[in-house]
């Protein structure tokens, strides 16, 4: 194990964790680098090394610098808020299946964020705040019987993701054709047209953010076992589920607004994270980068496909399937189905 010393703040990282994490860090380089250089304009090495350095002609400059880089940390940003919000929320309810797209909070912000649209023209975050945080206070007041049962959460929460999906459809059926199509696409999960607004927002949001991160780290790790363990160390486990609570809708808010509702990424991270770096806990830098990889790689993927242009969402969704058909087939064998 590895400890890394921040002033009073020790951080023990194990050498499996620091490893999976910097492999993953290297290969979001790499695919973030291949998705500059692909497209229906290829740019090779030499061409994307003097548009990143302020010396390629206009036309290359303006699709590297105006069009492909702010899709690509959009992506990124996107990609991880929505990995760290899953993997916190597995881990306090200590169940792979309870992500915020399953239990409702995704639908609860994507619901927000459209009716923000559909009323204002704009205000899409603070829509979706809203719609996440009166989804999530539901959401756990149905499913709370003298604490709150897991089982009982997740139910109630796929109960409230369809409910949500149903009246996303009747709301688009108030709007004009174009603005139907354009927010039907945008329903589904969508990179395209990201520029430097969306950059700063979902990078300033995680900046601002990634201390409180970091403070539930710790206890994060202790809350993967039972409320008895939590509270004889000393955790207010109430307070701390809140507070999780309320990072992870805030997390998810600010993916949802820069890039729809992108379906299975919080629910694909934590489980994958934890199994690439064998850990029991959050492994919260690990899930924050597979969600980076999932989704960087599902808007490479459809960027790839030439004449329809498919959204984001589509990949994800395809590759999210897969994965909770495995994790229904775990639980099942584990007798928690």
């Amino acid at each position: 194990m590895q400890a890394f010393q921040f002033g009073p703040v020790s951080l023990p990282l194990h050498r499996r964790t620091l490893t999976v994490v910097l492999g993953l860090s290297l290969f979001v380089a790499l695919v973030a680098l291949a998705a500059l250089s692909l497209g229906s304009y290829p740019i090779g090495a030499a061409g994307l090394w003097q548009a990143l350095t302020g010396r390629a002609d206009p036309i290359p400059a303006m699709i590297v610098l105006d069009h492909r880089l702010p899709r690509i940390l959009t992506a990124i940003g996107a990609g991880a808020a929505l990995g760290l919000a899953g993997a916190m929320v597995q881990t306090m309810l200590r169940n792979p299946l309870a992500s915020p797209d399953i239990i409702g909070f995704t639908a609860g912000a994507n619901a927000g964020a459209l009716l923000a649209v559909l009323l204002t023209g704009g205000m899409i975050l603070t829509g979706a705040l809203t719609g996440g945080a009166l989804v999530a206070c539901a959401v756990i007041a149905l499913a709370w019987r003298g604490g709150l049962d897991t089982q009982r959460l997740i139910l109630v929460g796929i109960g409230a993701s369809l409910s949500l999906g149903a009246t996303a459809d009747l709301l688009l059926s108030f709007t004009d054709e174009n603005t139907a199509a354009d927010m039907a696409r945008w329903l589904t999960g969508t990179l395209h047209a990201r520029g430097p607004a969306d950059v700063a927002l979902i990078w300033g949001g995680l900046a601002l953010l990634a201390p409180a991160t970091v403070w539930l780290g710790f206890p994060l790790g202790r809350m993967a076992f039972s409320d008895d363990i939590g509270v004889g160390l000393g955790l207010p486990m109430t307070r701390l589920r809140l507070a999780v609570t309320g990072l992870a809708i805030i997390l998810v808010a600010l993916a949802v607004s820069v890039a729809g509702p992108l379906p299975f990424v919080a629910f694909v991270s934590g489980p994958i994270a934890r199994r690439l770096t064998r850990s029991g806990g959050p492994a919260l830098a690990a899930a924050a980068l597979t969600g980076a990889t999932v989704t960087l790689g599902a808007d490479l993927a459809a960027r790839a496909i030439p004449v329809v242009r498919l959204p984001a969402g589509v990949f994800t969704a395809m590759i999210g399937a897969p994965v909770l058909v495995w994790l229904l087939w775990i639980e099942a064998r584990k007798g928690r189905l």
